[in-house]
């Protein structure tokens, strides 16, 4: 009973070991890649923060043409009698004595509503609003080159995990073969030599094996930290993607598409806008500033005097005189900034009409590649046919055999990871275009 028991308990250790490892796998396509990166993204954690903080500038800049209205109050004890000299007559004759204080109690609130500044609220708000755009657009930016380092990730993923079925199936196909040598070593149709040249190639074959799979290894756990999952969670690829990108229009278009879709170069834009509104602040401060003014004010020193009801209302002007011999260095600090975004607008233009035109390139030498590795993986194909049929007969050498095995499993990796790049080249042009679709 005791060891049905046991064998019970083991079975179900194993089951639940199993379950374990069903779990660590995960099969995405590498659209949920994408989404998964962006939402476990450190950087646009970062960026969110940004935004936040843009916001609350902005908050900052629209509070400045809101009202200020202060309270204050404050009660003094004087343990030292205060000498009072009155030059007021108080009707008690000569030699009146002062009244004795010993505490003060006074409060007084304070109303100030900004009537003209020369502007700097207003182009205050406005600039805010476009810094907060911008960090919004830099946000966006962000997600599309995160979308591509996943697209990047995962096809590395991909390509590494066809070249393992691929060196598999030749493992598989080297041992039979070996195993085939061996029988016609011992009935002395071959020599030894041979037969080891065989092993030697099936030793090779699971050299590459063993490399392919540490790539897997390595390419897999990049993308379980970019996608915010376990580390020992296995992602099974989806080779639907390779397929992208079979209609590639001309190169203007893509330029064209850039310049209206450029969320790096629309960010740009706002900040340049900013810097210029910021100008214009700048010289309002050689402006004067007006508020409308109020006020109330009440006093009560015991014995002395009590005073409610001082209601004030007015009109105020502040102008800082400096001015007049003072050079305005906001302004030129601004000034310079805007000549600067100015500079860096023009170098971004240029940048982006260098960068789609050497991904179009890119693009168009990854498909034309394609063509060629699939022209070279059907002449390894139908060469590897050839010389076995001929090492049959006894016409082609054990080495020549062994060479031309080792062409076909070179070609038919090589057409597998062409269509792969040739996808992500696809995505990187998009990418310079700022259109790669994040779903």
């Amino acid at each position: 009973m005791k060891r049905i028991n046991n064998s019970v308990l083991a079975l179900s250790l194993f089951i639940g070991i199993a379950n374990i490892n069903a779990q660590e796998k995960k099969q995405l396509t590498l659209d949920e890649a994408v989404q998964l990166g962006i939402q476990n993204s450190k950087s646009l954690k970062i960026d969110a923060a940004k935004i936040e903080e843009a916001t609350a500038d902005l908050l900052e800049a629209k509070n400045k043409q809101l009202p200020e209205l202060k309270v204050s109050g404050s009660y003094m004890y004087l343990p030292i009698k205060p000498t009072i000299d009155l030059k007021l007559s108080t009707g008690s004759g000569a030699g009146a004595e002062s009244p004795t204080v010993h505490q003060v109690a006074y409060g007084s609130v304070n109303l100030s509503v900004p009537i003209y500044n020369g502007g700097r609220i207003k182009y205050g708000i406005q600039s805010a609003k476009y810094l907060v755009e911008a960090s919004k657009l830099s946000t966006e930016n962000d997600k599309i080159a995160i979308a591509y380092n996943v697209a990047q990730a995962y096809n590395n993923l991909f390509k590494a995990n066809q070249s393992i079925k691929v060196l598999e199936e030749n493992l598989t196909a080297s041992q039979k073969r070996d195993d085939t040598f061996l029988k016609l070593e011992n009935n002395g149709v071959i020599a030894r030599n041979d037969r080891l040249k065989a092993n030697l190639q099936t030793s090779n074959i699971e050299l590459q094996l063993l490399e392919a799979k540490n790539n897997y290894n390595i390419a897999n756990i990049n993308m379980d930290l970019l996608l915010g999952l376990a580390d020992n969670t296995e992602i099974e690829v989806d080779q639907n993607y390779i397929d992208e990108g079979s209609d590639v229009k001309a190169v203007d278009f893509y330029v064209n598409e850039a310049r209206e879709n450029r969320k790096d170069l629309q960010a740009l834009a706002q900040q340049r806008k900013a810097a210029e509104l910021g100008s214009k602040s700048a010289k309002a401060e050689n402006l004067p500033s007006i508020a409308f003014t109020g006020g109330y004010v009440a006093a009560d020193i015991p014995k002395f005097l009590t005073l409610y009801n001082a209601v004030n209302v007015g009109v105020g002007i502040s102008y800082n005189l400096s001015n007049l011999w003072k050079e305005n260095s906001s302004l030129r600090q601004s000034q310079a900034r805007e000549k600067q975004l100015a500079a860096n607008d023009e170098l971004l233009n240029d940048n982006i009409k260098l960068d789609v035109n050497r991904e179009y390139q890119n693009t168009d030498y990854s498909k034309k590649r394609i063509a060629v590795y699939e022209k070279a993986a059907e002449q390894a194909n139908e060469n590897y046919r050839i010389t076995k049929n001929k090492y049959d007969n006894g016409l082609a050498t054990m080495t020549e055999l062994l060479d031309a095995d080792a062409a076909q499993i070179s070609s038919n990796v090589g057409v597998i990871n062409a269509k792969a790049d040739a996808a992500l080249a696809y995505r990187k042009l998009l990418q310079t275009t700022g259109t790669l679709t994040i779903k």
